[in-house]
């Protein structure tokens, strides 16, 4: 029986570091699950579930994973998983949403607020904040999972605060 682990990096990020990491742990034989990954500033976040070989245990995939030279000065963890290795519905994505305009303290707090409302589950969630003419350019862009008789409300509430903080609000439904 297999075991399931959270592999986790955090690196300076490079060209070719998926496929490196993906490509050494095919080599070993370990089943990827869920994936994320995420440049943030000059650095990067590679996060995966991972099916190990019965055979195989967490140490043995963290050593070999640190050899590569990519790898060299990453902070890099093998764990246990703990959890599901898939998700239920309510991390199903039914809509795409994007907030953007000038940058200022609180507003992801204040639109992940909306989503809690609604029982929205934010299934990613990915923001930037650049400089730009006018200070910094900021833009939060989130998949989630919205109860079906609470899309137009929730989506009317969201577009609404953003409104108010002088952000643009786009956002589609997935099918």
């Amino acid at each position: 029986m297999a075991n399931t682990a959270l592999i986790s990096v955090i690196c300076a990020d490079h060209a070719g570091l998926i496929a490196d990491v993906t490509g050494r742990l095919y080599e070993l034989g370990v089943n990827l699950g869920d994936t994320t990954f995420a440049v943030l500033g000059g650095g990067a976040e590679f996060t995966l579930v991972a099916k190990l070989p019965a055979d195989m245990n967490l140490a043995e995939v963290e050593q070999d994973l640190a050899g590569l030279p990519m790898l060299k000065g990453a902070k890099l963890t093998v764990q246990p998983f703990q959890y599901r290795e898939s998700h239920d519905d309510s991390a199903q994505i039914t809509h795409r949403i994007e907030i953007s305009g000038d940058d200022s303290p609180g507003l992801i707090a204040r639109l992940s607020e909306v989503s809690r409302q609604y029982g929205v589950n934010i299934v990613r969630l990915n923001s930037e904040s650049a400089p730009s003419s006018s200070g910094a350019r900021f833009v939060l862009r989130m998949a989630v999972f919205i109860p079906a008789d609470k899309a137009a409300s929730c989506m009317a509430a969201v577009a609404n605060t953003a409104g108010q903080m002088h952000l643009k609000c786009q956002w589609q439904q997935v099918a």
